[in-house]
C-alpha cells in the first residue's frame, strides 16, 4: 500500500531532513550528503526509499543526476490525515463556544 510506504520513508529523521533540504530546490546526493557526515551509497539508499514512496524524483541533467521533491508526493498522506483534521477543528470550535459562552457567565 503506497500510504504505508510513505509512513516508512517518513519515518526516519535522516529521510525527513532530506525532504526538508529538497522543498529548498534540487539537489545532488553530495549535496544532500554533505549536513548529515554520511556516505554517498548511504544517502542513495535513503532515496531509493523516498523515491518508492513517491516523494523524490530524479532528474537527468547532464552528468548529474538532482532529486527534487515530487509534485504530488504528500497528497496521500494529506488525504489520509483530512478526516482527522476536520474532526479537531470541529473539537476546537465547540471548546472556542463553550470558553466564550461560560466567560461572561462565570463570577470571580
Amino acid at each position: 500500500m503506497q500510504l504505508d510506504l510513505t509512513f516508512a520513508a517518513l519515518s526516519d529523521p535522516t529521510r525527513r531532513a532530506i525532504l526538508a533540504r529538497l522543498a529548498q530546490g534540487e539537489a545532488t546526493v553530495t549535496d544532500l550528503a554533505l549536513p548529515h557526515n554520511l556516505s554517498q551509497p548511504t544517502i542513495s539508499r535513503h532515496l531509493k526509499v523516498l523515491e518508492r514512496a513517491g516523494l523524490v524524483e530524479t532528474l537527468r541533467s547532464a552528468q548529474t543526476r538532482p532529486r527534487r521533491l515530487a509534485p504530488d508526493g504528500l497528497k496521500i498522506v494529506d488525504q489520509w490525515i483530512a478526516p482527522f483534521r476536520q474532526q479537531w477543528n470541529a473539537r476546537l470550535d465547540r471548546l472556542e463556544a463553550l470558553v466564550t459562552e461560560t466567560d461572561g457567565t462565570e463570577t470571580k
